[in-house]
């Protein structure tokens, strides 16, 4: 069966994948590939320019063409390195060869075997599944959330002076303002994205075991140190893991993991508290002709795209919070699970995509309900029972918060006309029960 959006295994790739596209460029069999060339070619004009006897005659003209291999990877390109592998059966070998093959097509056969030199795998595996990340990252997923907080920042703004009754515990709480109430995830993420931005992305380059081996006792003239910094920090941008084994740790790459959870829980309890508005008639939808909300309930106009964000944001933390765990561990200088672990990496954040977008559609379809928020506060006069044992206190009056208690904690209702007859009862200036009566649900916010 021919694989497309209709016969694609997980949703990601099928159902999903006008939201996801964007990262296949990055985390396909093909990006992959595509990625290790670039590292492949990048690493063979470093060494062009360390000293190395006979390199130097490779010119910088020369030097562009080899680019050229990278730059204009083709899936035909890509086929032939999969053609490659079902000999070699090594993926990064097929590479090797891939690469070799350019070589010799730009008249730079003399100078192939210098391709992979001294490297292993995981000297191309770890510097190009970070730098796809970050390529990632910069062109996709950074533009999306920045995309969700506009949106709420806008939605704050419109609704910053509504106020709206606060429910702790879900019970009525002290007054608060819509607009604040969203407010707070916005900058619950802006802190967890300074957070994520902090993290150096990690990459190895050491050869076999780590310490350069072969290009030691190869060219023990040249400082190879600083070659694989310069590498890796200035060439490829990344940051450069040293000491390692044979492999990155992957302990920077867990916190990267553990961040892109914390946000994702930040976006997931925001949906839920949505969601939960919704049920409350706070919000109204709009209402696009031809949808339906259920199959047998035409009345219905469900919260879909905040439960499909929920649904999607739960999947991408399951696989995040198990990269996180399993990547860093690894037996003595290596073993290969981490390898078919990593290639899930555009999973999690091809889910957190689909939930973000979903997010974006279900912000733009609320409508606020002032009339059923005014409502909830008419309802719920107790709340300034705080208020009002507040001022007590500044007064002096005798026990207050127990006076309060006794008015307030009742099954009969509270109402606004209850709290006016306890205010004219006490024994109090005026003055101050002037200032109490003003005190209403609608008003006591705060700051």
């Amino acid at each position: 069966m021919e694989l497309n959006k209709l016969t694609a295994i997980s949703p990601v790739d099928g159902r999903y994948r006008s939201k996801t596209e964007t990262l296949s460029d990055y985390f396909s069999e093909f990006g992959l590939i595509r990625y290790r060339v670039m590292v492949e070619v990048e690493y063979f004009i470093a060494l062009c320019k360390a000293g190395i006897s006979g390199l130097s005659d490779v010119s910088s003209k020369q030097q562009e063409e080899l680019r050229k291999i990278y730059t204009g990877f083709s899936t035909s390109d890509a086929e032939k390195v999969k053609d490659i592998e079902k000999v070699t059966n090594h993926d990064v070998k097929a590479v090797e060869y891939f690469v070799k093959e350019q070589f010799e097509e730009l008249g730079l056969d003399a100078f192939k075997e210098f391709i992979h030199f001294g490297l292993t795998s995981q000297d191309i595996n770890n510097t190009a599944t970070p730098l796809s990340l970050k390529d990632a990252m910069e062109t996709s997923y950074y533009p999306l959330l920045d995309e969700v907080t506009r949106e709420l920042e806008k939605l704050a703004s419109e609704w910053d002076q509504i106020p709206m009754l606060a429910r702790t515990h879900g019970q009525p709480a002290s007054p608060t303002r819509l607009g604040k109430e969203i407010r707070v995830f916005i900058e619950r993420l802006d802190v967890q994205l300074e957070q994520l931005e902090e993290i150096p992305i990690p990459a190895k380059f050491g050869g076999a075991t780590g310490n350069m081996n072969a290009h030691v006792v190869t060219y023990p003239e040249i400082d190879w140190f600083a070659f694989g910094e310069h590498f890796v920090g200035e060439v490829l941008g990344l940051k450069r893991s040293w000491p390692t084994t044979q492999i990155e740790h992957y302990d920077n790459l867990a916190a990267m993991f553990h961040a892109f959870e914390r946000i994702n829980n930040i976006l997931l309890d925001l949906s839920r508290d949505i969601w939960t508005y919704i049920s409350m008639d706070y919000f109204k939808q709009k209402i696009k002709k031809g949808e339906i909300g259920s199959s047998a309930m035409p009345h219905k106009v469900n919260p879909i795209d905040f439960e499909n964000a929920e649904g999607n944001l739960g999947m991408a933390n399951a696989i995040f919070s198990h990269l996180a765990a399993k990547l860093p561990v690894s037996r003595l200088q290596r073993d290969l699970s981490d390898s078919t672990v990593l290639r899930n990496l555009g999973v999690p954040l091809g889910h957190t995509l689909i939930a973000m977008h979903s997010m974006i559609k279900g912000l733009g379809k609320l409508i606020v309900n002032e009339a059923a928020i005014r409502a909830d506060l008419e309802k719920n006069w107790a709340v300034v029972a705080e208020a009002i044992q507040s001022v007590l206190r500044r007064e002096e009056y005798p026990k207050p918060y127990e006076a309060l208690l006794e008015l307030t904690r009742t099954n009969e209702r509270v109402t606004g006309e209850t709290i006016r007859t306890f205010i004219e009862n006490l024994n109090i200036s005026q003055e101050v029960k002037e200032e109490l009566y003003k005190i209403a649900p609608w008003n006591y916010t705060g700051l």
